[in-house]
C-alpha cells in the first residue's frame, strides 16, 4: 500500500505533508485499480514500493509474478471504513487485524523512528503526533476482520 503515497509535491501542493501517512496522503483509487488487476488478470504485474530512504514511491519497482497466487497485501487502512477504502473490502479472501494496545503502538513506533536514526526526542514526536493520530483512527474506524490478533 505505502507504493501509494501521494509524492511530496502533491502533499506540499495540498497542505497535507505534515499529515503524511493519513488515509488522505494516499491513492486509494490508484491502489483499488491494482488489486482488481492482480485478482483478475493472469500476466506479471509491475507494482509501486515505497522507498524509505528517498520518501517516495518508486513506481513499477517490483514484479508480480504470473506464477504467485497467494497474494498478501499490507497496510494499516486496508479495512478503514470511509469512502473508496471501504471499496476494498470485497478484493480480501481473508483479513487479518494485529490489534495491539495502543501503548505497544507508542512503543513500536518511538522504536521505529529510533532504528532510522532519529534521537528520542525527534522519535517520540514524530510517534506521538501524525503516527499516534492515525493509530487511534485505525482502531476506532475499521471495519471487522476476519482474524483479530490482540497483544
Amino acid at each position: 500500500m505505502d507504493g501509494f503515497h501521494y509524492d511530496n509535491a502533491i502533499l506540499d501542493e495540498r497542505g497535507w505533508r505534515a499529515r503524511k501517512g493519513a488515509p488522505e496522503t494516499f491513492d486509494v483509487g490508484g491502489f483499488s485499480s491494482l488489486l482488481h488487476r492482480l485478482k483478475n488478470e493472469t500476466d506479471d504485474i509491475a507494482i509501486p514500493v515505497f522507498d524509505r530512504s528517498a520518501d517516495l514511491a518508486r513506481a513499477s519497482a517490483r514484479m508480480v509474478s504470473s506464477h504467485q497466487r497467494l497474494l498478501i497485501v499490507e497496510g494499516n487502512y486496508l479495512l478503514l471504513d470511509r469512502p473508496h477504502w471501504r471499496e476494498l473490502f470485497p478484493l480480501f479472501d481473508l483479513t487479518i487485524f494485529l490489534k495491539p494496545s495502543i501503548e505497544t503502538i507508542e512503543e513500536r513506533l518511538i522504536q521505529r523512528w529510533l532504528s532510522y536514526g532519529f534521537d528520542q526526542q525527534t522519535a517520540e514526536a514524530r510517534a506521538r503526533g501524525n503516527d499516534l493520530a492515525n493509530a487511534r483512527l485505525i482502531l476506532a474506524e475499521s471495519r471487522p476482520a476476519n482474524i483479530v490478533v490482540q497483544d
